[in-house]
């Protein structure tokens, strides 16, 4: 049986034998709410972060949008991304794509979020990244106009969404609506 902790369950067989796996001493690791015999989320990640999985629990790996000036994308993106920690980890050689200009941002070690040179897609498209507090939120805010981006929806709490969505929508040089949000209280 397993534990609902953060929104996820906590089940010491969901990875085969977990707790045999981590080779840890169980009773310090305990789930926090209950006794299941899972070790905490973080020592998870921290675990799967040395063996290479980033995100074990994320549904989606990457993603990305069409820009048609990289030169002025990568302007903008590399100062409003700047506060979520996030920059460019990988350039793919214009050798192997035919050319074009690709861009793989993220927070190292790998890139999850990836700008390509081409045709911008139509309609544009909304990306929200996920900050870690508000401030955060603001300083992306700040950093986006500075950088060029047009308002779209300052920082602030949206309750229509949830009592604690604070978030902050820019549109990009091509017009993609790229968001921030903190889903904790302040």
């Amino acid at each position: 049986m397993g534990t609902v902790y953060g929104g996820r369950r906590h089940d010491a067989h969901r990875f085969g034998n977990t707790l045999d796996h981590f080779r840890f001493d169980a009773a310090s690791f305990r789930c926090p709410i209950g006794g299941c015999g899972a070790v905490l989320k973080l020592i998870f990640d921290a675990h799967c972060r040395d063996r290479g999985v980033v995100n074990a629990d994320a549904m989606i790996d990457h993603t990305g949008l069409h820009i048609s000036d990289p030169k002025k994308s990568r302007a903008f993106y590399d100062e409003a991304l700047k506060p979520l920690g996030y920059s460019v980890l990988m350039e793919i050689p214009r050798e192997h794509t035919g050319g074009l200009t690709i861009l793989g941002y993220g927070i190292a070690p790998v890139p999850d979020f990836w700008v390509t040179e081409g045709t911008p897609e139509k309609p544009t498209i909304h990306i929200a990244f996920q900050a870690k507090t508000r401030a955060q939120v603001d300083a992306f805010y700040k950093a986006a106009m500075a950088a060029g981006g047009r308002d779209n929806g300052q920082p602030g709490l949206r309750p229509h969404y949830h009592p604690n969505y604070y978030g902050a929508f820019v549109r990009d040089p091509d017009g993609h609506n790229i968001e921030v949000v903190c889903h904790l209280p302040a």
